[in-house]
């Protein structure tokens, strides 16, 4: 009875967590994500093993204890058992976001808008085909560096002592290079974990 005294307690305080960290740019942190969807799947099914894949061998003992206790709790009731399954909802994905090197901010709601690419990425997967999710990357690569591009070369005839137009060439020219480096870098390094949002114009250039 003491577990489910501390599953409940635990529940009510994750479940109403204030984000005080900055918010990481990962689609799991959604109660309409991948991880809480595996959550939901395991306690239906009663089938940890749904859940278990989203974390670290050396985490499966945390994971395993939580979901046993949310099952036993979800027999006290259906309020109970709401709070149990929230608490294991946040549980599976704080677990799996430190493994992965990222903090934890609570679970989002469902519905946050991802852009196009997250859910074309999903879609993708889903369908077994990757040709819309290839037409929108490369799409809106091209845009970029084209419209980029054609700044530079609009900048880059100069009259003799124009300091001003200089320094708008040169403007131009470390945006273009530096993206030409980031879709690179993108395309060529693989993506581990999670990765923060950086605020627009705060990024500081490398070169």
């Amino acid at each position: 009875m003491k577990s489910l005294k501390y599953v409940l307690s635990a529940a009510l305080a994750l479940g109403f967590t204030v984000a005080t960290a900055r918010e990481a740019s990962a689609h799991c942190d959604g109660l309409d994500g991948p991880v809480v969807k595996a959550a939901q799947q395991a306690l239906e099914t009663r089938n940890p093993a749904f859940a278990l894949m989203w974390v670290r061998s050396e985490d499966e003992p945390e994971i395993r204890s939580a979901f046993e206790q949310t099952l036993a709790v979800r027999e006290l009731g259906r309020q109970a058992g709401q709070l149990a399954d929230r608490f294991f909802f946040e549980t599976l994905v704080r677990v799996h976001r430190a493994g992965e090197g990222a903090p934890y901010t609570g679970l989002k709601p469902a519905g946050k808008d991802f852009g196009p690419a997250i859910p074309a990425a999903d879609k993708a997967i889903e369908t077994g085909s990757v040709a819309p999710l290839e037409k929108l990357l490369i799409g809106a690569m091209l845009e970029r560096l084209r419209a980029q591009f054609n700044e530079v070369v609009a900048r880059r005839n100069l009259q003799p002592g124009d300091v001003t137009g200089g320094r708008a060439f040169v403007s131009a020219y470390v945006e273009f290079i530096h993206y030409v480096e980031r879709v690179y870098e993108a395309a060529t390094t693989d993506a581990r974990g999670h990765f923060e949002e950086e605020t627009a114009g705060t990024a500081q250039p490398r070169r």
